[in-house]
């Protein structure tokens, strides 16, 4: 990790400086910058005032890293075998030299930290960078693997789980794909980052661009969608600035940020947010929309003050996501039935529950998906708007401008709705408004945090709901959770113990084998990779109505549910193991809580 620099002087006054130019030629040049919108160090060398080479060497002088322009006729083609072709070309990185413990590397942007652990890990050596020019490296590039051929690129070797932290992203450079230009974000704040570009004046340097956090932030982002991850932790402690991702649900350490860039960091994704860079004290929340090549995904950022300063943590959506289907959701067949009889029904409330990240919202915009909106009006109320679809009218909650939940939803009633999304419940007027737009005509499916599916109807008599509109309205209740799938690179069989046999209740007539990942560069050794949903439903029938009216507790309608052939959340996940799509292990995590 490159140590944090002096203050950065702005790249006009560097040069002139150096002698190599006036203030007349920089005010010329920057007069043709802010007309034709390109940088200053493009301009000059444009306008033939200054060498992309002295520039680029000046701003290796004030970035303290050498410059070096990559004029010797060749390399020692062993070196090259350490950095095959396609990776330098990837991250414009051609090896120079090497020694016993290091090997230096021409690059043109040595603060690629992505790059820097990459080439590290692939070279086991420590990465001393020097810069160069585009055109310097390309060539370099182009002339040494040339005279080096053939040169067989070595065989990626046997995944060895990392020691190392720090290294956050485990797979070598060539597992990398797609370009860096097509990951490079486009941020448009909500509302808008107008405001910081407006404070960018055109004297913004390009040493400042390369050593500046903005890059630094960009690549946390881009590389964070690259991984399928779901949020972004970036973290202060007493002697770093920590990034983590969430991916399949589990975060991982990806990078360490000296605590001289804490401020700068923060302040960056601040102004992305359109939040108060001033306040410190309290916790913000705000949005930004990132363009990724052809991707649009919103960010959900919230600050939260803590001992060591702000931490900041990043909700990745990705509002264009294709959608699942109920059929591709992982029901079993009776359930795949119920659900599709249920989101047939014309009125009723359907709830699914679980916890914070459970993946309810995506049960949902599938049941929608299975509607047809040519004939019927859906209407649904969010926050945020997760997904976008096609022929249904969705509101986007806005607490700041008075729209919750309850106002939302109390204004839908009057649209002339046929089937209404309610986002989540979360309050007892919330609660009432749903079912009574239940009772009055109109399918409503919404989410609770609840433990189990019976759990539901205790959770609604708790904010206030009468037992006998309950059991008039409710339809059923779909519990969740999402557990990760097995790596299809490494999964192996294996014969689990007797005593988790007899654990988890299958039959011993007969050898069990089960499924389990061994560890692979492709699932970063976790043996996982993906992630599926294990499920229960709960049919209400007129005996669970007839408890629900007499109040009867959620604990004893599970027990006789259980003695009628209720399949719990448990036994599915079970029985998905048994099927080889995820572990036994992963089922009793996270179906701990659900009295199984």
């Amino acid at each position: 990790m490159l140590q944090p620099r002096q203050k950065r002087r702005m790249l006009g006054e560097l040069l002139m400086s150096e002698g190599l130019l006036t203030q007349a030629q920089l005010d010329q040049a920057l007069a043709e910058q802010k007309r034709q919108g390109i940088r200053l160090g493009q301009m000059l060398d444009r306008l033939g005032l200054v060498s992309e080479k002295d520039i680029i060497s000046v701003i290796g002088k004030q970035m303290g890293i050498p410059f070096l322009p990559l004029d010797q006729p060749k390399v020692d083609a062993e070196l090259l075998t350490l950095v095959p072709e396609e990776t330098a070309k990837q991250y414009q990185a051609v090896p120079v030299s090497r020694t016993e413990r290091s090997i230096m590397i021409a690059m043109v942007d040595p603060l690629n930290v992505f790059a820097l652990d990459d080439l590290a890990r692939l070279t086991g050596l420590e990465v001393q960078p020097v810069i160069s020019t585009a055109a310097a490296v390309a060539d370099a590039i182009n002339r040494w693997y040339r005279q080096a051929e053939p040169v067989a690129e070595p065989a990626a070797p046997a995944y060895v789980p990392p020691m190392d932290r720090r290294a956050g992203d485990r797979r070598t450079a060539g597992e990398r794909r797609g370009t860096q230009a097509q990951y490079e974000p486009q941020y448009e704040a909500l509302p808008g980052a107008a405001a910081e570009k407006k404070a960018e004046t055109g004297r913004a340097s390009d040493s400042e661009d390369m050593g500046s956090v903005v890059r630094l932030v960009d690549m946390i982002i881009s590389q964070a969608v690259r991984d399928g991850a779901s949020d972004v932790h970036v973290e202060p402690d007493n002697d770093c600035f920590k990034v983590r991702f969430r991916a399949d649900g589990m975060l991982r350490e990806v990078m360490k940020i000296p605590l001289d860039q804490q401020a700068a960091v923060t302040s960056r994704v601040k102004i992305m947010a359109s939040l108060d860079i001033a306040e410190k004290r309290v916790p913000q929340d705000g949005r930004i929309q990132v363009t990724l090549g052809s991707k649009t995904l919103d960010l959900r950022a919230s600050t939260l003050p803590t001992i060591y300063g702000e931490k900041i943590v990043l909700r990745i959506l990705d509002k264009n996501a294709a959608l699942l289907d109920l059929d591709r959701l992982g029901f079993s067949a009776e359930a795949l039935k119920w659900m599709k009889a249920i989101v047939a029904r014309p009125h009723g409330l359907l709830l699914v529950t679980g916890p914070t990240g459970s993946g309810k919202s995506t049960t949902l915009y599938a049941a929608l998906q299975a509607i047809n909106f040519q004939e019927k009006n859906v209407v649904t109320v969010e926050d945020p708007v997760e997904y976008q679809m096609k022929g249904i009218n969705q509101v986007q909650v806005n607490v700041k401008a008075g729209l919750t939940f309850a106002g939302g939803l109390r204004s839908i009633v009057r649209q002339d709705p046929d089937v209404i999304m309610v986002g989540e419940i979360r309050d007892p007027e919330t609660a009432g408004l749903a079912i009574q737009a239940a009772l009055t005509g109109h399918l409503v499916i919404s989410t609770l945090h609840t433990n189990d599916a019976p759990g539901a109807v205790t959770r609604l008599m708790d904010m206030g709901i009468e037992p006998f509109l309950i059991a008039s309205s409710l339809l059923g209740v779909l519990a969740q959770r999402l557990v990760r799938k097995i790596c299809q690179q490494c999964r192996q069989n294996y014969a689990p113990s007797p005593d988790i046999v007899a654990q988890l209740g299958l039959s011993q007539n007969g050898e069990i084998t089960l499924v389990r990942g061994a560890g692979c560069q492709a699932c970063r050794g976790v043996g996982y990779k993906g992630r599926m949903a294990i499920y229960e439903h709960m049919v209400v029938t007129d005996k669970v109505r007839a408890q629900i009216i007499s109040r009867v507790p959620s604990t004893v309608i599970r027990g006789d549910l259980i003695k009628d052939g209720f399949i719990g959340l448990r036994e599915d996940g079970i029985a998905k193991a048994v099927m080889g799509l995820t572990t036994v292990e992963e089922v009793l995590r996270v179906s701990q809580a659900v009295d199984a």
